[in-house]
């Protein structure tokens, strides 16, 4: 089943054209991972698809197209993490988790249950009494993972929600959407780590100078040629029986850098 479905969509920002014929799709059971250097538009579109930036062009989750869905209907079946991990009030951990459930009206039980599983998931168990504001960035950003978690949307799009994860929590995040992908569910994820990209994500989207580059399986997309174009680094990549491995190396040879 397809979830998220974007076709020749186009988005302005602050009166500039970011991106420009955009088409791709999200189906059930696969992690996609959004790539581009910064500014090239991967937040915009992720807020485009939601409904939370003007776009032109169409756009459907799980078949409806997006100006038909009641703010309710979409967030039962699409959650989102954002890029900013700000928590404004002292809320527990667990009772911000819990906000996850407020668009389904399901029993307390079911709520529960639902809370509990995804802050064992994001291994917040420790962390679920305390205040959110207290937290570190790392912490942070695994409440809100758990808080989209909680809501039990088949669809997932997700910015950047590696950031400030040490390496074992950054790799735990893509071991649990590969297996809530397994379970059905789909995820649309911004990445800035193309190690992690190339390893665990199902299909790959490159963005890059107004438009999408180049979109299917990583290593077809993420070839060396490509990646010293849109980026301006060289990399190595091999593999093992655990996937592809893909190395950052440097800048690219004869440039002064990548892009920042």
């Amino acid at each position: 089943m397809t979830l998220l479905r974007l076709k020749d969509v186009r988005i302005e920002r602050r009166g500039r054209r970011v991106l420009d014929h955009v088409s791709l799709e999200v189906h059930r059971g696969e992690v996609v991972g959004l790539l581009g250097p910064n500014g090239c538009g991967k937040t915009t579109l992720l807020r485009a698809a939601l409904g939370l930036h003007p776009a032109a062009g169409t756009m459907e989750i799980a078949g409806v197209p997006l100006g038909q869905m009641a703010p309710r209907e979409r967030a039962q079946v699409a959650a989102y993490v954002p890029q900013e991990h700000e928590i404004a009030w002292p809320i527990s951990v667990a009772a911000l988790v819990a906000l996850g459930r407020l668009p389904h009206r399901a029993s307390a039980a079911e709520d529960a249950a639902a809370v509990e599983a995804a802050i064992d998931l994001m291994e917040l168990r420790p962390l679920a009494g305390r205040p959110a504001t207290d937290l570190s960035g790392g912490e942070r950003a695994r409440a809100l993972v758990a808080r989209a978690l909680a809501q039990g949307a088949p669809l997932i799009l997700a910015d950047e929600p590696t950031a400030g994860l040490d390496p074992a929590h950054a790799v735990a995040l893509m071991v649990t959407l590969r297996r809530l992908v397994a379970e059905g569910r789909g995820a649309l994820v911004t990445l800035h780590d193309l190690g992690l990209a190339a390893r665990w994500c199902d299909r790959v989207i490159l963005a890059g100078h107004g438009r999408l580059i180049a979109q299917g399986r990583p290593l077809d997309v993420l070839t060396p040629e490509r990646i010293a174009e849109v980026y301006g680094v060289e990399v190595f990549i091999t593999g093992d029986a655990g996937g592809p491995i893909l190395q950052v190396l440097g800048p690219q040879r004869g440039a002064g850098g990548g892009n920042q």
